[in-house]
């Protein structure tokens, strides 16, 4: 029996691949604009560091999202992180050391307790929404003015006074500015988290599960599924993911204050649903949010490359947003 041959659909196309279709076709204005001197090594590399500690970030909220909730902390869970990590990461002869009596730390204890502290905060939300039955909105919010409100007093503390952090330790900044055979430490610890999060989403149960409460939670309630141990997974999972992104910044920057992380949560958001991630939860990959990630990077790289106002990113990106947005609720609604 001849299968039958499947027509070509413009607008299926164009739901699935347009937004792919205008960062291609950007990337290509730009370099017009810029004489062939964004399509480059250099330029790529840029992109990608500089896209790394966001990826991992966009890594947890697709969790969260995946499995049909939302999460609001994500950015001020990233700012407490990189100050605390930053905080511990300092040398001892520092003229502002913000534990004057701490001795140095090795470097990889800075960046666990700030991974520690973000699980921590992830596992708050998780029992708040599946336990408390907090919209997740609303929730998350809440969260977030906490961990800010945590973080400026932290950060006020004596002697440091609001002061930004320095004078890191140079084997925590070199987790921030090293590479290895020209490969940035940040580019293949953010490759390290998308490979572990696309094995746990692809080959576990715990993947399929996630899938499934974020699909239907009634129906995978009945089937068996413990919906709250899968929040409780996803919010810890996302918190974790928030804390590394919170340390890898600081350790990128060579700095750290209470505002590092604003607005993360909501690009990572931004970036789930321009990468494939319905709304609605159930539907999401991988390499979908990742290259979600990297057309908003492309934006606000490739804008500043050409010498374009930064406040052309804000339209752009808001533009894209609702578009994917619109794609998304036309896709995913059968009503």
């Amino acid at each position: 029996m001849l299968k039958e041959k499947k027509s070509f659909n413009l607008r299926t196309f164009l739901m699935n691949y347009a937004l792919y279709a205008i960062m291609v076709l950007m990337i290509i204005v730009i370099a017009v604009i810029s004489g062939g001197k964004f399509l480059s090594i250099r330029v790529l590399r840029d992109i990608l560091t500089q896209s790394a500690s966001r990826i991992v970030v966009a890594m947890g909220c697709m969790f969260v999202i995946v499995s049909g909730s939302a999460d609001l902390s994500g950015g001020r869970t990233v700012g407490l992180a990189a100050v605390i990590s930053g905080s511990l990461a300092q040398q001892a002869t520092y003229y502002l050391k913000f534990w004057p009596s701490l001795p140095e730390l090795p470097a990889f204890v800075p960046v666990v307790v700030s991974i520690a502290v973000g699980l921590a905060v992830g596992c708050f939300n998780g029992f708040v929404v599946s336990k408390l039955k907090v919209p997740a909105f609303l929730a998350t919010l809440g969260t977030q003015m906490i961990v800010y409100g945590a973080n400026c007093l932290y950060f006020n503390k004596a002697p440091n006074n609001s002061q930004p952090l320095g004078g890191y330790l140079d084997s925590f900044g070199e987790i921030g500015t090293g590479s290895i055979f020209g490969v940035p430490y940040l580019i293949i610890i953010a490759f390290v988290v998308m490979l572990a999060v696309w094995v746990l989403q692809t080959k576990t149960c715990l993947g399929k599960e996630i899938f499934a409460v974020g699909g239907n939670p009634e129906a995978a309630r009945v089937s068996g599924i413990n919906v709250f141990k899968i929040q409780m997974i996803t919010y810890a999972i996302a918190g974790a993911c928030y804390g590394l992104a919170g340390s890898l910044e600081a350790a990128r920057t060579g700095s750290a204050s209470s505002t590092y992380g604003l607005s993360y949560e909501l690009d990572a958001i931004a970036s789930c649903i321009v990468g494939g991630c319905s709304a609605g939860g159930g539907v999401g990959t991988v390499p979908g949010v990742f290259f979600g990630v990297i057309i908003f990077n492309v934006i606000n790289y490739g804008l500043t490359f050409i010498g374009l106002s930064s406040y052309w990113q804000f339209v752009v990106k808001g533009v894209i947003i609702i578009g994917a947005i619109a794609v998304d609720v036309r896709k995913y609604n059968k009503h």
